[in-house]
């Protein structure tokens, strides 16, 4: 124990680290504020301890996944930063993602670049092309 300057004796100050939900999940994401978003939002009158572990996890992959592929469509288009037209050229490119967002507008996203295989000009197939021109001499 030390004394103050006041000759009062000071207790021993005992540190005690707290360490959050989230860091005890290994997640990045906020478990106490998910948790209570859960409580506050009346989903049900009971929320169990591990729900809002679980459903940050949940969140935190999809997040990951969707900046992982709009961080590759952002760098095929020679970008350095993820817009929406990215994240909606990974999204909608990918199978999963697009059944899960199948309702969801991307807003400032435009659409994927497609043309309908009839709107394209027609092959024509010559056999040998200098057979049909004729000359113009006389």
């Amino acid at each position: 124990m030390e004394m103050s300057g006041r000759g009062k004796k000071v207790a021993a100050v005992k540190t005690k680290t707290t360490i959050s939900r989230s860091t005890r999940a290994g997640l990045q994401f906020p478990v106490g504020r998910v948790a209570r978003m859960l409580r506050k939002g009346n989903y049900a009158q009971r929320i169990g301890s591990g729900a809002a572990v679980y459903l940050t996890a949940v969140i935190e992959y999809l997040c990951a996944e969707v900046l992982e592929l709009a961080g590759n469509a952002s760098r095929d288009n020679k970008k350095r930063r993820i817009g929406p037209r990215h994240i909606q050229l990974a999204v909608r490119n990918d199978e999963e993602l697009n059944t899960l967002l199948g309702g969801v507008t991307i807003s400032e996203g435009g659409v994927l670049p497609n043309i309908h295989a009839q709107l394209l000009p027609k092959k024509t197939h010559r056999a040998d092309s200098s057979k049909d021109v004729n000359s113009q001499e006389f």
